[in-house]
C-alpha cells in the first residue's frame, strides 16, 4: 500500500469590494481501490476542501466564477458570496451566464423578516436572463464543486432595487387606497355605508430590513345600536357577530333616527334574513307609543318597498340570540321634504331621472353595475299622486349572477349575492368567450371562500380542457392567462355550510389580451437609448431607458412586460437639461441667485463674511454646453480667514522708517518705505502682499545706504544759497527806498499843491526792457541812477 500525506491545497483568490473574509482549507482521507475506484483498505486518497466567503455591499457588482482560479486535482470548493446593502432596499440578481457540471450545486439564497433562510433558486431552474429578488436587504450565491471532473462557470450581476410594504388586505365590506408602496407611502381605509372602521384609519409604510406598514390592517363592523341627527341618508344593519368569549355580546339593539325639521324618512329593507327567534321593530317615532311601522314578529308581508315615517324620527330595535352572518338585516334610510317622492336607491346600480327633486311626475330608469343583474323590479318608476307623493312601483335589484355566458372584451365576474354573503349549495358557472386570436386574462381581485367551498378555472372549451387552479379559503390576487379563446369559473357552495361557516366572496375581472407570448417592442428614445434584460420581451422583461449627456429622463427610467402583455407604463423621453446643479454654499459667506431655478443664464454672487477674505472668483455663471449638461464658469470659492492669507510686516530697513505700518497686510495691499536724511533708498519703494499659499511679498525689503556727495553739487548748493541772500537783500533796499520817496512827496505837495493838482506819478514813462533807468516828474527833475 501506498499513503500519501494530505498537504493543502492552493487558497482561492477571491474578488471583492470588501475584504474577503475567512478562507478555510480541509482535508479528507478516503482509503480507494487504484483500478476499480472503491473504497478499500490498500490505497488512501487526499480529498481537500476549500472554503471561502466573499462580502459584497456596493449598489451594483458582478459574482464571477472566473474569478477563482483553477483547483488542482482532488480539491473541491465551497463558496458563499453574500450581498448586503442598506435597510430599504433589496437585491436583484440577474443570471448572466451559467453552465455548470455535473454534481456541482449553485443556489441563491434570501432571508425572510425573522432571520430565517430562503432557498430562492437552484442550479436546476436557473437560466440565462433569469431575475431573482431577495425579500430584504441580503441575498447570497453559495456554490459547491464537483469531487471530479472540470469547474462549470457562472456569471451573476447583482443590484439594488426599493423594497416596498406588501399590499394591505382589503377589509371586509371596505376599501382601501394606497398612495405609495414604498417606506413612506401612504393607505388610507375606509369603510361602506353602515360600517364602522375599527383600527387605525392611516398606515405607514416604515423603512425596515423588509418595509412593515405601521400597524394592523384595520376592520369595518356593523356596530349594535346608536344615534343619528339630521339624518339624511344612511343605513342601519344587524350587528356584525363578534368571535371567541364575546360571541353571544349584542342580543338587544337599537338605534334612533331624527331627519331635519319638516322632513320625512324612508327606510328600504334591502334584505332580510331573520332567524327563527330573531325580532326586528320599526318604529315612526322615538315614544313607546309610537306607531309601528314593521314588526317582525307580527308575521305577515314583508315590506321589501319600504316604510315612510309619520314625522321626522324613527326607531329600530332588533333582538336575536346569537348575531351571524347568515341572519340579519339591511335597512337604507334617507330624509325628503314633503310634496316629494323620496329619494330612490340601486344597490350595485346606478340611475338617472328627469327631476332630481323627484317632484311629482318625475321618471328615474335603473341600470345595473357590470356583474349584476336586475331584478324584482322594473327599470323605470315614476312619482305620482300630487297631494301624497309616491313611486308607483318599487326600486328593482341588483344580483349578482349564478353563472352565465360572457362575451367581449372585458368584464365582471361576482360571487353570487355580493356584496353580502354568497348562500348555500350555490353551484354557479361563468364560461367566457373571447376573439380566436385573443386569450383571456384572469384579474383575481379577492378571493375569500369558506374551507368547504370550492373555486375552479378550467382553460379551454368542452373538447379540449385544462385545470388551471382549483381554490378553497382565503388567497392574496393573483392573475392567470388561459392558451385558448375559453376559459370557465366554476363556484360550488357546500349545502350545509355549517362545519367551516361561509366566506365573504370573490370578484375576478377578465380581459381579452394579444395571443402571443410577449409585450411589443418599444420605440427608441430621442437623445438616448434602451436596454432590455431578455433577448425575447416575455413576461417580467424588463426595458431600461437613459439619455445622453446633457439631457434628463422625464417618465419612468424602467418599464416592466405585464402578465396581460401590456407595458407597465408609457415610454419617457429625454428632456435637454436647461439648469445648472446646485454648487453649493461657500463656509463663512452668503451668496445671492438671480435665479432661484439656477437655469441658463443664472449668476451667484458669493461674499465672505467679515475677518475671511474670497479666494477664487466672486461670481459664477450658468452656461449651456452643446452638446452637454450647462455648468459653472468657475469653480466654487473658498472663504479664508484674513490671519491665514496676511503678509506679515517684513520689518524696518536700517537707518529708513515705513509709511503707515502695521502687523499684517491682505493681498493686494502695499507697504512704502522711505530712509532717513542722508541716506538713499536701495531696491522698490513700494512692495505689494501677493495672494498664495502662503502668501509672500513682491519684492526683498529694500535698503538705505549713505548718499554719496560730490564737489560739483556741493558748489553748486553754496551759489543757490548766495543768490537767494542777494535777492533778499536787494528787495530790502528797493521797498525801503520807495518808503522814503514816498513820505517826503506826500510832505511837499500838503504845502503847495491844491487838491486838484494831477497825480505826481501820472509823468512816468516806461522804457521797454529797462535800459534807461530814468525816471521823470513834472517841475522838479531828478536823476537816480541804481545799477544792480
Amino acid at each position: 500500500t501506498n499513503s500519501q500525506s494530505p498537504s493543502p491545497g492552493p487558497q482561492p483568490v477571491t474578488n471583492s469590494p470588501e475584504q474577503a473574509g475567512e478562507i478555510a482549507t480541509v482535508a479528507t482521507a478516503l482509503d480507494m481501490d487504484t483500478e476499480t475506484g472503491t473504497p478499500s483498505s490498500g490505497i488512501r486518497v487526499v480529498v481537500v476542501c476549500t472554503k471561502c466567503m466573499v462580502n459584497f455591499s456596493d449598489p451594483e457588482g458582478y459574482i464571477d466564477s472566473s474569478d477563482d482560479p483553477p483547483l488542482p486535482d482532488g480539491t473541491f470548493l465551497h463558496c458563499t458570496y453574500t450581498v448586503t446593502v442598506y435597510t430599504g432596499y433589496g437585491v436583484e440578481l440577474q443570471v448572466k451566464s451559467v453552465n455548470l457540471s455535473e454534481g456541482e450545486q449553485l443556489s441563491i439564497r434570501g432571508v425572510d423578516e425573522s432571520g430565517a433562510l430562503l432557498v430562492l433558486a437552484n442550479q436546476t431552474l436557473l437560466v440565462e436572463g433569469q431575475v431573482i429578488r431577495s425579500p430584504t436587504n441580503t441575498l447570497s450565491v453559495y456554490y459547491r464543486s464537483a469531487l471530479e471532473g472540470s469547474m462549470g462557470i457562472f456569471q451573476l450581476h447583482y443590484q439594488i432595487f426599493r423594497l416596498s410594504c406588501a399590499m394591505p388586505r382589503r377589509p371586509h365590506f371596505g376599501e382601501v387606497s394606497v398612495l405609495d408602496l414604498l417606506p413612506g407611502g401612504i393607505a388610507r381605509f375606509h369603510c361602506h355605508m353602515g360600517y364602522h372602521l375599527q383600527g387605525e384609519p392611516l398606515l405607514t409604510c416604515l423603512n425596515a430590513s423588509l418595509p412593515v406598514w405601521s400597524a394592523k390592517e384595520p376592520t369595518c363592523r356593523a356596530l349594535c345600536g346608536g344615534s343619528v341627527r339630521n339624518a339624511t341618508v344612511g343605513r342601519v344593519l344587524s350587528p356584525s357577530p363578534h368571535h371567541g368569549p364575546n360571541a353571544t355580546q349584542d342580543r338587544s339593539c337599537s338605534w334612533s333616527l331624527e331627519a331635519p325639521k319638516g322632513q320625512r324618512l324612508h327606510l328600504h329593507l334591502e334584505r332580510l334574513a331573520l332567524g327563527p327567534t330573531d325580532r326586528l321593530v320599526l318604529w315612526s317615532g322615538l315614544d313607546a307609543g309610537s306607531v309601528v311601522l314593521f314588526d317582525s314578529g307580527r308575521g305577515g308581508q314583508i315590506p321589501f318597498e319600504g316604510v315612510i315615517s309619520e314625522g321626522p324620527a324613527v326607531r329600530v330595535q332588533f333582538i336575536t340570540d346569537q348575531p351571524n352572518h347568515n341572519t340579519g338585516f339591511n335597512i337604507r334610510y334617507e330624509a325628503f321634504e314633503r310634496g316629494h317622492c323620496y329619494e330612490p336607491y340601486l344597490q350595485n346600480g346606478n340611475f338617472s331621472t328627469s327631476d332630481p327633486s323627484y317632484g311629482v311626475g318625475a321618471v328615474v330608469q335603473f341600470s345595473c353595475d357590470p356583474g349584476h343583474s336586475l331584478e324584482q323590479g322594473p327599470p323605470v318608476i315614476e312619482c305620482i299622486n300630487a297631494r301624497d307623493p309616491y313611486w308607483n312601483d318599487t326600486e328593482p335589484l341588483c344580483k349578482a349572477q349564478c353563472g352565465g355566458d360572457l362575451a367581449g372584451p372585458g368584464g365582471v365576474i361576482l360571487s353570487p349575492n355580493w356584496p353580502e354573503w354568497y348562500g348555500e349549495g350555490e353551484d354557479c358557472s361563468w364560461r367566457i368567450h373571447v376573439g380566436e386570436d385573443k386569450r383571456v386574462l384572469l384579474d383575481v381581485q379577492l378571493l375569500n371562500i369558506s374551507d368547504s367551498d370550492m373555486l375552479t378555472i378550467i382553460d379551454g372549451d368542452e373538447v379540449t380542457t385544462r385545470i388551471l387552479g382549483q381554490y378553497v379559503g382565503g388567497s392574496s390576487p393573483f392573475k392567470l392567462s388561459s392558451t385558448t379563446p375559453d376559459l370557465t369559473v366554476t363556484f360550488h357552495s357546500d349545502p350545509a355550510g355549517l362545519v367551516f361557516g361561509k366566506g365573504e366572496g370573490f370578484i375576478i375581472s377578465y380581459m381579452e389580451v394579444s395571443r402571443n407570448d410577449s409585450c411589443p417592442d418599444l420605440p427608441e428614445i430621442q437623445n438616448g437609448w434602451k436596454t432590455t434584460s431578455h433577448a425575447a420581451l416575455v413576461r417580467g422583461a424588463r426595458i431600461t431607458y437613459q439619455c445622453d449627456p446633457g439631457y434628463d429622463l422625464v417618465g419612468r427610467e424602467t418599464l416592466t412586460c405585464q402578465l396581460d402583455l401590456s407595458w407597465s407604463t408609457q415610454p419617457p423621453f429625454c428632456e435637454k437639461i436647461m439648469y445648472c446643479s446646485d454648487p453649493g454654499h461657500v463656509e463663512h459667506s452668503t451668496r445671492s441667485l438671480s435665479d432661484p431655478k439656477l437655469l441658463v443664464g443664472t449668476t451667484i454672487q458669493y461674499s465672505c463674511n467679515p475677518g475671511f477674505i474670497l479666494q477664487g472668483g466672486a461670481t459664477l455663471t450658468c452656461y449651456g454646453r452643446e452638446p452637454g449638461t450647462p455648468v459653472w464658469t468657475s469653480r466654487l470659492p473658498h472663504c479664508v480667514s484674513e490671519d491665514s492669507v496676511s503678509c506679515e510686516n517684513p520689518g524696518l530697513p536700517d537707518n529708513g522708517y515705513q509709511i503707515l505700518s502695521k502687523r499684517l497686510y491682505l493681498p493686494g495691499e502695499s507697504l512704502t518705505f522711505v530712509c532717513y536724511q542722508g541716506y538713499e533708498l536701495i531696491g522698490e519703494v513700494a512692495i505689494k502682499c501677493i495672494l498664495g499659499n502662503p502668501s509672500f511679498w513682491s519684492g526683498p525689503l529694500p535698503l538705505c545706504r549713505v548718499a554719496e556727495a560730490t564737489a560739483g553739487s556741493s558748489l553748486d548748493g553754496g551759489n543757490i544759497a548766495l543768490a537767494i541772500f542777494i535777492l533778499v537783500l536787494l528787495l530790502s533796499v528797493l521797498l525801503g527806498g520807495a518808503y522814503v520817496y514816498v513820505t517826503r512827496c506826500r510832505y511837499h505837495s500838503n504845502l503847495r499843491l491844491p487838491l486838484i493838482y494831477p497825480h505826481p506819478y501820472r509823468q512816468i514813462t516806461v522804457e521797454t526792457e529797462f535800459d534807461n533807468p530814468l525816471y521823470e516828474t513834472g517841475g522838479d527833475t531828478r536823476e537816480y541812477e541804481v545799477s544792480i
